[in-house]
């Protein structure tokens, strides 16, 4: 009887030390999930605030528009650069040494913005360096943290994968508000202690990442896929265009819709700014949050379908419609609809390659910021050649959602369901 009792009671023993034992699992990973959120503010932060100076910068250091778009030009750039060079050297030197790497260098950027233009002989030749420390962390931020939350052991990753997006659009948000109410209070010469209180984010998250546990994205038991296989999957190169077009997609609008904030509406810049860039990140990351809460109820390509579906109309309301509230609320519907679409691709990209690693990501990233570049230039060129008409060279975007959603349609998935 006794011996009975006794086994009974070790296996009770048993079960509940693996319960506490799971449960602190899950506790620890949440840490490294919310360093990852935190990442994408970080990455929201040095893409977004520095555009809110430009004015500021022509007018104190009389730098010219031609200088200001070089900023932009090297911000991306650089962080292109790093896309492509990070295949190669971060599974060496790891991902924890990118981590803080990345928010080392992002926190140095804006920094340096305080004192650096002030320091050389040369205003922009400060601020052009200021840009380049920053878009460094800004191009590591965007490879790394996709693939280390694709390897930790969570369930429903594509539901995680699109939280974890949505904190970038959350961060833009954050970024114009937050600075913008501080301009207000402080008067905008006051901009490098606004510069110095966004680098403590970065800072902050520098720590926190040297201690939070990281899983690697290739299983164990997985053989990781060299380059030279990945690249001669036909999957892969699929992979790349629904990733351009995702990329595409989204920002083919959103580089337009203060302007059509200003100029349908008639209204200030600032008000413009927050009737169109700021709708259009509300209303994607609004659509990113809730697949993150409800996406294990979804089938995830059939909801990027349905998403390229949305966009097409969205182009068709922003376009055709004579209204110019109704061409805004197109763009907030826009905003909604390519939500998913960035964060979904990694997931399906994650999914149809296994093994690819971070070198997948790093490509995959490649191509979406290709597409982020190629579809507002698109968009003006076709704009341009039709006398100006920014409609006329929206509407000839529905190209972009429609081969993403062919692509989609092509990739053979190996798992039998996508939830």
């Amino acid at each position: 009887m006794y011996k009975v009792i006794f086994i009974i009671y070790n296996i009770d023993l048993g079960q509940d030390i693996q319960q506490k034992g799971t449960h602190i699992m899950k506790q620890t990973y949440q840490r490294t999930l919310t360093a990852c959120y935190t990442g994408y503010v970080v990455q929201a932060i040095v893409n977004n605030f520095i555009p809110l100076l430009f004015l500021t910068f022509q007018n104190t250091y009389h730098i010219s528009m031609s200088n200001i778009t070089l900023l932009i030009t090297a911000n991306f750039l650089i962080q292109l650069l790093i896309d492509c060079l990070s295949a190669g050297f971060v599974d060496r030197i790891g991902y924890r040494a990118s981590m803080i790497l990345a928010h080392a260098a992002s926190a140095a950027g804006l920094i340096c913005l305080t004192f650096l233009p002030d320091l050389l002989a040369n205003p922009f030749i400060g601020l052009l360096l200021s840009v380049a420390i920053y878009a460094l962390g800004g191009g590591l931020l965007e490879v790394m943290l996709s693939p280390i939350v694709e390897a930790l052991p969570t369930d429903h990753k594509e539901k995680t994968m699109s939280l974890l997006h949505s904190f970038y659009c959350w961060g833009h948000v954050a970024v114009v508000l937050a600075s913008t109410i501080f301009f207000s209070l402080f008067g905008l010469e006051n901009w490098r202690i606004m510069a110095l209180m966004w680098a403590l984010i970065p800072i902050y998250n520098l720590f926190v990442f040297r201690k939070v546990p990281l899983c690697t994205l290739t299983a164990e038991d997985e053989e990781t896929l060299p380059l030279a296989a990945i690249l001669k999957r036909p999957a892969f190169w699929i992979l790349m265009v629904v990733m351009t077009c995702a990329g595409a997609s989204e920002q083919a609008v959103s580089q337009w819709a203060s302007t059509f904030a200003e100029q349908g509406l008639g209204v200030s810049k600032s008000i413009g700014d927050l009737a169109g860039p700021m709708f259009f990140a509300v209303c994607m990351g609004s659509s990113r949050m809730l697949y993150g809460f409800y996406g294990d109820k979804l089938n995830l390509k059939k909801t990027m379908i349905a998403s390229g579906l949305l966009c097409i109309f969205s182009y068709c309301l922003i376009s055709l419609s004579p209204v110019a509230a109704v061409s805004l609320l197109g763009c907030g519907i826009c905003g909604f609809s390519v939500g998913i679409m960035w964060p979904g691709s990694f997931s399906i990209g994650a999914s149809v390659l296994k093994g690819g690693g971070t070198a997948l990501f790093a490509l995959m990233a490649l191509a979406g910021d290709l597409g982020c570049s190629g579809g507002p230039t698109y968009v003006g060129f076709i704009s341009d050649h039709a006398g100006g008409n920014l409609k006329f060279g929206i509407q000839m975007a529905v190209i972009f959602p429609a081969l993403l959603m062919a692509g989609i349609l092509l990739l053979k998935n190996k798992k039998s369901s996508m939830r």
